[in-house]
């Protein structure tokens, strides 16, 4: 059976400060030694994954990060690698010995400015007594708080609640892939190219996700390629409700279907699903004033292997150059972190996102917004070079008229 995508799991954070029972906390929750425990503070050096099912929830991964006291130089790159987790976390748990102090109080702020659900943890329950006045500090900062001891278990179910709760309220407000788009009984093509980049004997991710929405939401779904769409189209009658393609034939594709049938790609619908596809809309019309020796970032989630016609690091900067008229200075940044500072590049170009979670996503957006960088991501920026942009942004209204007020900005700048 096939593992949920760790994209689309509930990322649990870990955090508090060494030796405060993070990393027995996690052992005692997942019932496995995921992480080593010693009473030697500073013991979990690196973000620790654990990739599970945990009820009633589902799908998560937990994130064991090192404590965020650590000293020294060593001490200093650790806690930036715990606070760079921050940017995945979807709920965190703050884990005490009983103390409350800058360091509890910094992170409680740090989770409230990024909106991210968050309940203390008052660990070892079993051995320590919490500072004085505790209790009431958490309730005038408005925290949630449970005692717990990892050695004789009592307490876990609370924690349990406490994250189902949260994962709960993290999940309140993200939209659906494709079941808002059409209603129920629609018929959705889905056209989908089999070339280089499509893995042998499966589909990429995103037409999986796409599938499987339209199954949950009582939809109809036909799978094509290219090359079988005419003969499809003059199958199916009426006409589908909606056509959804692989960005790179987004111009063949478009130019096959009726001017009248809905259409757009799969990665507009991940730029939705995954981000906001307003703010991306709004960013690719930054391409239009792209002149020749421009700063252009390519960013991706993943670091997968490069091929032939990769479309990150050939494809994309091709169509970009063409488009600018000129040569650009096309720089890739692959992995979960960026790594790139991001305030020297004109515009920036994401991928789909489909191997993170949509709040990491969200504050990549952010962090390039608080910049003043547009940003866009691979399909939106694919189908404006392909001249077919507003074609396949009509299915979303705000996300089209988005574009359209941004790029006649952008003309009268000029």
């Amino acid at each position: 059976m096939q593992e949920t995508p760790k994209g689309l799991r509930t990322h649990i954070g870990i955090y508090g400060r060494r030796n405060v029972g993070k990393s027995s906390l996690l052992n005692a929750l997942t019932g496995q030694a995921v992480s080593i425990v010693s009473p030697t503070p500073g013991t979990t050096t690196d973000p620790v994954e654990k990739t599970m099912e945990l009820l009633p929830i589902g799908p998560v991964v937990f994130l064991d990060t090192a404590g965020v006291d650590d000293e020294g130089a060593l001490g200093e790159q650790r806690r930036a690698r715990t606070y760079r987790t921050v940017d995945r976390t979807d709920v965190a748990l703050l884990v005490t010995d009983g103390r409350w102090g800058m360091f509890e109080r910094d992170l409680a702020a740090l989770f409230r400015e990024r909106r991210i659900p968050c309940c203390v943890v008052c660990s070892k329950s079993d051995a320590v007594t919490p500072e004085a006045g505790l209790a009431a500090e958490l309730e005038r900062e408005g925290l949630s708080c449970v005692s717990v001891s990892s050695l004789t278990g009592d307490g876990l179910p609370d924690v349990r609640a406490a994250l189902a709760r949260m994962a709960a309220e993290a999940d309140a407000h993200a939209p659906l892939l494709l079941g808002d788009v059409v209603p129920a009984g629609a018929l959705v093509l889905l056209v989908v190219p089999v070339d280089t980049g499509a893995p042998k004997g499966r589909l990429i991710l995103p037409q999986v996700q796409a599938i499987r929405d339209l199954l949950d939401a009582h939809c109809l779904c036909m799978v094509v390629t290219d090359e079988e769409l005419p003969a499809a189209l003059d199958r199916v009658s009426p006409a589908p409700d909606l056509v959804v393609c692989d960005s790179q034939v987004v111009r063949k594709v478009a130019a096959c279907t009726p001017d009248d049938v809905p259409m757009t790609t799969f990665s507009i619908l991940m730029a939705r699903f995954k981000g906001d596809l307003e703010t991306l809309a709004r960013g690719a019309a930054a391409m239009l004033t792209l002149k020749p020796g421009d700063s252009v970032l390519i960013g991706e989630a993943c670091s997968h292997h490069p091929f032939k016609d990769d479309i990150g690091r050939v494809k994309l900067p091709r169509w970009l150059r063409e488009f600018a008229g000129g040569d650009l200075r096309v720089d890739m940044a692959a992995g979960k972190e960026l790594n790139a500072d991001i305030a020297a590049y004109r515009l920036i170009v994401h991928c789909g996102g489909c191997v993170i979670t949509r709040r990491h996503m969200l504050r990549r957006l952010e962090a390039a917004v608080e910049r003043g960088v547009p940003i866009t991501n691979y399909g939106v920026a694919i189908s404006l070079t392909q001249g077919v942009l507003e074609r396949v942004l009509r299915p979303f209204p705000a996300a089209l008229a988005a574009y359209q007020k941004a790029a006649a900005s952008g003309a009268a700048a000029e």
